[in-house]
């Protein structure tokens, strides 16, 4: 009997289902079926199974082992509070991006009450409450403990600041009926990042809690676990393939990946971002190594109107065609069009992520500044989700990432080679990272397709 493993990716679109022969490190097979997260998540997952049948035997115990993440139902939603906006607030922004979320909301400084009732408002699945190296300001996340403590009805907060706070806080907190769950702070000496222990508490919660709450954890009585966001399923693809396996198998080094969903644009960098030349001043927050940021406003289909806005000449009524069509493009009007469109998303969003370098004017004359990951000399650029992976021209799609005459200043890729996730399997590779690094590796080597 074949040895297959089967994963699941719930989608704000489409539910995903990719099969493995894990003997043979094969893809066997990946189907998908229209997300059913607003009535039933499961009529979904089981379109999903039936047509996965259709191509693949497999057996019930498949499907009970089977492993899944999530970016239905909204995705993680998170606010981010902190102190000063470059810093402990930037550092909670990033901790909950590394995690996966979406964040909606981010507050620096003290709260008023005003923004406690706005942070009420837009009903985060999880705040997370930042401000103050170790040691060092602790009356603002005092403050905003309280502000969110009399004012809203989050349910879930994940405190990550000054670790002297935290008997005041655990005060504040005292008789509340709010989950409160404390991490090491984001950022304990001025301009130095630790997210990885709030990361790690970010997913917890997720696979606990929140799974629940949205009515996705009714699937776990028929496959295994929801494991993770799914954005943070890339993530660890992504650093599998730059970083390999210490000591046993090499990875392909550092990269730029850009994922084109239907709702958002998420792009993730695994590399040190260093300045490339020497007469540069670098300032902010120090970046993290493994980074994603995700454009809410640049999907293929929650956000074609933005999209055609940026594009000013696209054709409104193949824009309408292509939305009815769920981004799904039928003849050649359509497929220019979606192209067309993915390429300005990939170009907006990686013109995001990376960082800049701009001449400023000192005392002493000009000096250049850099903020944000220097990208110019990576070498790979990944594309991934459905618009790049089955457009008709994914080369000239990716060449978006690419840095343009237009953006001199813009810390893009200069000369790339290009890479797609062909058949769309890094949610996969991710979740089977967890369990068999080497053969996740081993798989994602073979199934990335040179372009």
């Amino acid at each position: 009997m074949r040895n297959i493993r089967i994963f699941v990716d719930f989608g704000s679109t489409f539910t995903k289902v990719a099969a493995f022969d894990m003997d043979k490190e094969e893809l066997i097979a990946r189907v998908q079926s229209p997300s059913t997260v607003d009535t039933d998540i499961m009529i979904g997952l089981r379109a999903a199974l039936d047509a996965l049948s259709e191509v693949v035997v497999f057996s019930e115990r498949n499907v009970k082992d089977a492993v899944a993440c999530s970016s239905a139902a909204g995705g993680l939603k998170m606010v981010c509070i902190g102190l000063v906006p470059e810093y402990t607030t930037e550092a909670g922004r990033l901790a909950a991006l590394g995690a996966g979320a979406k964040v909606i909301g981010t507050y620096s400084y003290e709260l008023s009450k005003a923004e406690a009732r706005e942070i009420d408002a837009l009903n985060p699945d999880i705040v997370l409450l930042t401000g103050g190296t170790d040691g060092g300001n602790k009356k603002t996340i005092c403050h905003n403990a309280e502000r969110l403590e009399e004012y809203t009805n989050v349910r879930n907060i994940i405190v990550a600041g000054n670790k002297s706070a935290r008997d005041d806080l655990e005060e504040i907190f005292e008789n509340t009926d709010k989950n409160i769950i404390y991490a090491k702070n984001v950022m304990p000496e001025f301009g130095m990042l630790d997210i990885d222990p709030v990361n790690e508490k970010i997913r917890e919660l997720f696979i606990n809690r929140i799974t629940d709450a949205k009515g996705i954890s009714g699937v776990e009585s028929a496959i295994g676990k929801v494991l993770m966001p799914t954005p943070s399923a890339v993530l660890e693809a992504a650093k599998l393939i730059a970083d390999g396996i210490t000591g046993q198998y090499n990875g392909m080094g550092e990269l730029l990946l850009v994922d084109v969903g239907g709702a958002t644009t998420d792009v993730y960098t695994i590399a040190s971002g260093v300045p490339t030349r020497g007469d540069v001043n670098v300032v902010g927050l120090r970046e993290p190594y493994a980074k994603r940021t995700v454009e809410g406003d640049l999907g293929l289909f929650h956000n074609l109107d933005t999209l055609s806005c940026i594009a000013d000449k696209t054709d409104l009524d193949t824009v309408e065609k292509l939305r009815a069509s769920l981004s799904i493009p039928e003849g050649e009007a359509q497929t220019a069009t979606q192209m067309t469109l993915t390429r300005i998303a990939v170009k907006t969003a990686v013109a995001r992520h990376v960082g800049r370098a701009d001449v400023v004017m000192t005392g002493n004359g000009p000096v250049t500044v850099q903020r944000g990951k220097d990208m110019m000399k990576c070498r790979l650029v990944i594309g991934a989700g459905g618009p790049v992976a089955f457009s008709a021209d994914p080369k000239w799609v990716l060449g978006g990432a690419v840095k343009s005459e237009d953006e001199a200043n813009v810390l893009k890729p200069e000369n790339p080679r290009f890479m797609i996730d062909e058949k769309y399997i890094l949610f996969a590779i991710g979740l089977m990272s967890q369990t068999q690094p080497e053969k996740a590796l081993r798989i994602i080597k073979k199934y990335l397709k040179e372009i």
